[in-house]
Order: structure tokens, then C-alpha cells, then sequence
């Protein structure tokens, strides 16, 4: 892979080079955007690599699909041979597929407005590529396309993509805009289905256009202005073919592309500048003009560079290069989403549909809420403090518009995706920890009236009425019941803190419904209908998706452990600690496959499942058992097996940075059993060092000594110099900066480790 032998050739140098400016290595040179793009565990890649800056509306890529569908939601699989096109709108690592808007693609000869088929070569538009022609680094993105003999060059600011195409000499000239480009369409689930669109040609140097679409977010609009550094002579429509200064021609067919010809004169280069919005082409336009104000392309990658290199610099590591690279592409995808979907006059869509304007503040959206409350928004907490207060912001924003919190937002739009309502422990866990500028008042109200209000995957009148959720009157039960408890502790948490002691009451009563599905007997959370009966017959084995059956992409094994606010009542429930214990035990060795796996489980240690979110804290649990060291055991083989800087490197979706999160805490050797209660467990540090720069001036640093592979186990540790033996740290801990020491050998040390004490 050309990034990789890049950056081997970057590091010789370096190594090598006398001159100091010449011996410190960038962030960003460690960043491979083709990790995650490629199968692991038998799926295809859920990464694209295209450039994007941090948290920005457009993502340019390219498409290896003519449809996108579930795998690889991204757009782009490593395995492909063939580029569709380049599109400015992506996603990273969902489950679901979605955006791709505004594809084009260039070509030379014959004019072909269809993307033809991967298994019929030279069919439609769609080129041969080879990953030995092909590189990308943040903000960056160039292949050779091999059928055209065409080099390829992309970037990106926060609204506009930037394309530059070196074109070779002979054949004529063209780009190609297909507006008909989406996710798959005409599947039972979820399906794309193009409502509107779009093209107008403004002039011979300019093109606009927009669709309405209905998806994955059930409705969403994409307008786009684009500007070419040099005269077109002629377009190919629907209509047919006419040369400008022609009557403009506007086209509203859903099935809509365009083609436009160049001559050969003024060089080889041809350079297309591509505003998007999702409220007017005068907002695309307006973008544009701001973001882009000249054609100087290699200017607009320096600019993005910087701005990934200025994020990236707010965590310092020294690990080996594999490490580096790792962390650092953890890092950018973590920082990829929630995604600013303002224009730069303010204008947004909020949750209702309408068109509101934000002022100087930027709204945002992208909320994979299921997947990413659990580690990447205490992350933020921690290095995006002033994106944290807007992301809570936002959501509170589309509470005033909808009604309720976002379960999974989609450019303003619900999709009603997943489980539960997990805004709530990220509004909570902010206002927990005191980060400035949210309105609190008002955060509490979109949190507590989200809680008693009945809505999609949530019907909290049942929830009220019998204690728990009842199989035959909501599916995913347990599930449910689970993750709803543990819901309604953050909100009681959030209540005592503002004083709300009532409120406090109420919310801790409906934290312990979990209880009431715990089965003593079998010793496994298990569904009941609403007569109070067991649904029979039980197998703990067999996985639920998402609807249909009391599981939601995961077994009884794995939400045996689903309840992080009370880890110690859990241990209590199934005796004491040695009981504890060897049921984490009975999860991580029990390799029964006998039931059908849920496509979505993946990266097996027994029934432990890395691949998919319930999973992620369970090892961390054995701080609360008998034998604390097969914590770190098995995070440390989860994070030297089940990633790596190629493109297999999840072993699952990365769910918009939660799987990068996973791995960005638990190498410095902590992470965040109960994402809101300020509290880091200890699992098994990797780095050599990690060094968090905070926004308050101050550092975190963790050091460790003898750690390798082998050496995966704590012998002692020190805080500030002082000998410190508890399994946690605290937000305190790191915000007030310091150094935890960690001493690591390759036997388990038999000191015991204190744990915390969880709030009532």
C-alpha cells in the first residue's frame, strides 16, 4: 500500500535526518485513512478514505458500488477493483448504509451515463483501480484511474469537496454527475428511494442541483453548487445533448445524470470546486465561495492537514509505529462525526423539517447514540469539551423541534435506529462533570421529559405499569429493559445534582426494574410477558436483532452484563465475587456456536463478542471479582489481536468511532465501564506512554514500564508519585493533571485492587 510504504520511507528519513525540524514526525503522518477500509471477520470494510476535516458535513470519497448497501456502508471495500465514483457524503462504520450524495466521475472517449457492474469490465462508467496507484493521508485523497488513464485528486473543507483530475492527451474529455447514485435501492428495509432531483446549468463553467431523498433517515435534502476552472462545451442530459449558451436546461426526474465535455486546450488539469447544503443552492453556493475562494488545490489539503494535525496534537503517545498508527486512525475516525450540518450563514434543518438558523453556533448531527455513549462521548468530554457542549447542545435543540431526545440522527433527521434513548447518559455525563456552555435548566428538561415520554423503542407507560418490558407488548425486552434502567439512573444522578430530590427518588426506584427479568435459576437476564410468566423456551445462546425476538444484536451471555450503574448489586444478584468471577469466566471460554450469530457479532473470546457494543465493558469486570488480573489478560489480547493498521483492522462496524474509542482508552490502560459516572476502570496498558493535553492547560500522562505483549499484567502503580492501588481513576484524576505510573510484568500480582463505591 503506497501510505504505508510512504510512511516506513518517512520514518527512515526522519530517523536518519540531522536537522531537528527534520526529527519529530507529525500526527497526522501516522493517520492510514485505509484502515478499517478492507474484511475483517468475514465483513467487508466500514471505513472510507477520502478526505474530511474534523466533524465536517462533507466527506469526499470513492464508491466501489453502483449501490451502496450494508457492507460496506462506507462506500468503499479495499477488495474492490473498480471506482464507481466520488461522492461527498459518507458514513463511517454504520450497520446501515446512507448519503453518498453528488457523485461524479470523470472519463475520456464515449459519453456513458450508466455505472455498469464490478463483474462485467468496461461496463458504464466505472473504472479499474490498483491500491499500488492509490494513496490518502488526512485531508487527502489521490488513485489512478486505470481505464481512463486519469489521476484522480481529492480534498475537503467543512462544506465544499474539491476535485483535480489530470486528464491524459487524445480522447475527448468528460465528468460525468450522477445524481441517481444512493444506498441500495428497493430492499425491504430501509431501502433509498430518490423523491426529487435535480441539475441546472447556470453557465459554461457552472452547475447546480439537488435531490430529496427517503432512506435510512426517512427524509433528507442535498442541494449542490459546482464550479469548473475552465469552460465545458457542450452537456449530455436526459433531454439530450445541447451546447451552451443553449437555454439553460433544468430536469426534475428522480433517475437524473449529466455529462459534461471539455476541450484539450489550457492544459491537462481540470479542477471542480462542489459547495453542498442541505437547505438551498444559494446556501451550497454561499458555502462554497467562503470555504473556496480560489483554485489553489494543494493550498486547501495544507489547510486540512493542519486543521487534523491541531486535533490529533491533543493526545501525545510513544508506542511502536504499528501502535502510533493505530491510535492516531482511532483518533481520526473518532473525530470524523457527529457532523456540523450548519451552513456558514447558520441555516440547519432541524428535527421537525423546518429551516431555523443557528447564528454563529454550529449545529450537529450523526448521533450513532447506541453505539457511541459508551466510550467516544467520554472522550469528548476529555479532548473536545467545546464540541461536547455543542453536541449536547444540539441534541437539546432537536427535543424543542421533535419532542424527545435523538435516538440515531441523521442530518437532522430521526431514523429511529436501535434501542433506548442514549442521549440521556451523554447530556447527564456532561452536566456531571461541569463543562461550560450548556444550558443546564434546559438540558435537564429535554432529559427527564424524554424519560416520561412514550416514543419509538421506548413506551415508558408500559415500562411504568409492570416494572419491566413485556415481551408481547415490546419486542427486544430485555434489552430494553436493561439499557432503559440504566437510562433512568443517569437522569436520577442528574437530579440530585441540580436538587431535584424528588425527581432523584423516582428515577432510582425505576433504575432497579432490571431485577424484575433476573432469573435466579438460570442466572441470566431472560424476557417475561405481561401475565409475569418466563418466555419459554430459553436458550441463552440463541442472538436477536433488532426486532422480534427479547435481544437486540446480541444473546443472553452478553447482556448478562448490561448493568454498568450498579456493577456490584450484578455481583451481589449472582452471589459474590468467586461466583462473580467464574461466571466471567463460564463468558469468555463458553465457544458454543450451535445458534445462528448475529451478522452483526463478531471478534469471539467464548460468548465476549468485540465486534458489537454490548460486549465492550465486560472484560473490565473482573476488577469486581476475585481475580482481577484476567482484566487485564483479556484487554490486552483483545487489543494486541483484534486490531491492527491495515484495512482488517476492526474486527466490526466502528459505529462512528466507538470501536476506535474502545481502543484509544484501554491503550493507555483505562476506560469507562459506566460511561457517565466520571469513573475510568483499570484494564492493560500498551503504550509506552500516553499523554492527554487538556483544555484547561494541564496534562494527564500515563507512563509504563516493562510492557509488552507478554507483560500484560500490573505489579504496582503510582499516581502523582504516590503508591495508588484502587481499579479506577477519576475525571478529577485527569483533569487536574498528573502521571499514573504503571509497572507491568508477565505473572498476575496477587495485590487486590480497591473498587469504587457506587452512588445510591
Amino acid at each position: 500500500m503506497i501510505v504505508k510504504k510512504a510512511l516506513g520511507l518517512l520514518t527512515f528519513i526522519s530517523y536518519f535526518s540531522i536537522a531537528p525540524a527534520q526529527q519529530v514526525q507529525r500526527k497526522v503522518d501516522f493517520v492510514n485513512p485505509f484502515i478499517g477500509t478492507g474484511a475483517a471477520a468475514g465483513l467487508p470494510g466500514c471505513a472510507f478514505p477520502g478526505p474530511t476535516v474534523p466533524f465536517g458535513m462533507v466527506q469526499l470519497s470513492p464508491d466501489t458500488k453502483e449501490e451502496i448497501d450494508a457492507r460496506p456502508c462506507s462506500g468503499y471495500d479495499y477488495k474492490a477493483s473498480t471506482i464507481v465514483g466520488f461522492s461527498h457524503t459518507h458514513l463511517n462504520g454504520t450497520g446501515i448504509p446512507d448519503l453518498v450524495d453528488v457523485l461524479m466521475m470523470p472519463t475520456t472517449g464515449e459519453i456513458k451515463t450508466d455505472a455498469g457492474t464490478e463483474d462485467k469490465p468496461g461496463s458504464g462508467y466505472r473504472s479499474r483501480f490498483s491500491h499500488e496507484q492509490e494513496s490518502a493521508k488526512p485531508g487527502y485523497y489521490s488513485v489512478q484511474l486505470l481505464d481512463y488513464d486519469i489521476k484522480a485528486e481529492l480534498a475537503a473543507t467543512m462544506h465544499a469537496g474539491f476535485h483535480r483530475y489530470t486528464f491524459p492527451e487524445g480522447k475527448p474529455w468528460n465528468l460525468v454527475i450522477d445524481m441517481d447514485h444512493s444506498s441500495k435501492k428497493g430492499t425491504k428495509v430501509r431501502s433509498a428511494r430518490i423523491i426529487a432531483a435535480q441539475i441546472r446549468v447556470v453557465d459554461n463553467q457552472t452547475i447546480e442541483g439537488y435531490r430529496v431523498m427517503s432512506g435510512w433517515a426517512k427524509l433528507r435534502k442535498v442541494y449542490f453548487y459546482a464550479r469548473f476552472s475552465r469552460p465545458f462545451n457542450s452537456t449530455l442530459m436526459q433531454e439530450g445533448k445541447f451546447t451552451y449558451p443553449n437555454k439553460m436546461l433544468t430536469t426534475g426526474n428522480t433517475d437524473i445524470k449529466a455529462a459534461v465535455t471539455f476541450d484539450q486546450t489550457g492544459g491537462r488539469e481540470i479542477l471542480v470546486k462542489v459547495g453542498i447544503s442541505a437547505i438551498s443552492t444559494d446556501n451550497a453556493k454561499e458555502n462554497l465561495d467562503t470555504e473556496i475562494k480560489d483554485w489553489n488545490f494543494d493550498r486547501i489539503v495544507a489547510q486540512t492537514e493542519d486543521l487534523w494535525e491541531k486535533e490529533l496534537s491533543k493526545m501525545d503517545i510513544e508506542g511502536t509505529t504499528e501502535q502510533k498508527q493505530i491510535f492516531y486512525t482511532c483518533m481520526y475516525h473518532a473525530f470524523t462525526q457527529p457532523n456540523n450540518i450548519t451552513d456558514v450563514n447558520g441555516d440547519y434543518t432541524a428535527g421537525d423539517m423546518t429551516i431555523r438558523n443557528a447564528g454563529k453556533k454550529e449545529i450537529y448531527s450523526t448521533f450513532s447514540l447506541w453505539d457511541t455513549y459508551r466510550a467516544a462521548h467520554p472522550l469528548y468530554t476529555l479532548i473536545q469539551i467545546e464540541k461536547t457542549a455543542g453536541f449536547v447542545n444540539s441534541m437539546v435543540l432537536h427535543h424543542k423541534s421533535y419532542g424527545f431526545l435523538p435516538i440515531w440522527e441523521l442530518w437532522g433527521s430521526e431514523t429511529y435506529c436501535m434501542i433506548g434513548n442514549h442521549a440521556i447518559p451523554v447530556i447527564a455525563d456532561a452536566i456531571m462533570k461541569d463543562l461550560p456552555g450548556i444550558d443546564v435548566d434546559e438540558a435537564y428538561k429535554a432529559v427527564k421529559e424524554t424519560s416520561m415520554t412514550d416514543h419509538v423503542q421506548s413506551p415508558i407507560s408500559i415500562w411504568e405499569k409492570y416494572g419491566y418490558m413485556p415481551e408481547d407488548l415490546q419486542s427486544q425486552s430485555v434489552s430494553i429493559t436493561l439499557e432503559t434502567a440504566y437510562n433512568d439512573w443517569c437522569v436520577a444522578q442528574l437530579a440530585k445534582k441540580l436538587n431535584h430530590m424528588d425527581d432523584y427518588a423516582y428515577f432510582m426506584k425505576r433504575a432497579g426494574f432490571y431485577k424484575n427479568l433476573y432469573d435466579a435459576k438460570t442466572v441470566f437476564f431472560r424476557a417475561k410477558n405481561s401475565d409475569g410468566k418466563w418466555l419459554e423456551p430459553f436458550n441463552a445462546l440463541e442472538y436477536g436483532h433488532n426486532g422480534g425476538h427479547p435481544f437486540t444484536e446480541a444473546n443472553a451471555w452478553q447482556y448478562l452484563w448490561y448493568v454498568p450503574h450498579q456493577v456490584k448489586e450484578l455481583v451481589h444478584l449472582m452471589g459474590n465475587e468467586k461466583k462473580f468471577g467464574d461466571r466471567l469466566d463460564r463468558f469468555f471460554t463458553y465457544t458454543d456456536t450451535s445458534t445462528k450469530v448475529n451478522h452483526n457479532a463478531s471478534g469471539f473470546i467464548g460468548q465476549y463478542a468485540h465486534g458489537n457494543e454490548p460486549s465492550h465493558h465486560v472484560a473490565y469486570l473482573y476488577n469486581f471479582s476475585d481475580r482481577q488480573w484476567k482484566a487485564q489478560f483479556y484487554i490486552s489480547k483483545i487489543l494486541n489481536e483484534m486490531y491492527s493498521a491495515t484495512p482488517q483492522c476492526y474486527i466490526g462496524n466502528n459505529d462512528c468511532g466507538q470501536m476506535s474509542a474502545w481502543y484509544i482508552f484501554s491503550a493507555m490502560g483505562f476506560y469507562p465501564v459506566n460511561p457517565a459516572n466520571s469513573i475510568y476502570n483499570i484494564g492493560s496498558p500498551v503504550l509506552k506512554s500516553a499523554t492527554i493535553r487538556l483544555d484547561n492547560g494541564r496534562s494527564f500522562t500515563v507512563k509504563t514500564t516493562n510492557v509488552s505483549k507478554a507483560n500484560c499484567y500490573i505489579q504496582s502503580m503510582r499516581l502523582n508519585n504516590k503508591p495508588y492501588n484502587k481499579s479506577y481513576i477519576t475525571q478529577a484524576d485527569i483533569v487536574n493533571g498528573g502521571t499514573l505510573e504503571f509497572v507491568m510484568g508477565n505473572k498476575p500480582s496477587a495485590k487486590k485492587l480497591i473498587n469504587y463505591t457506587e452512588p445510591n
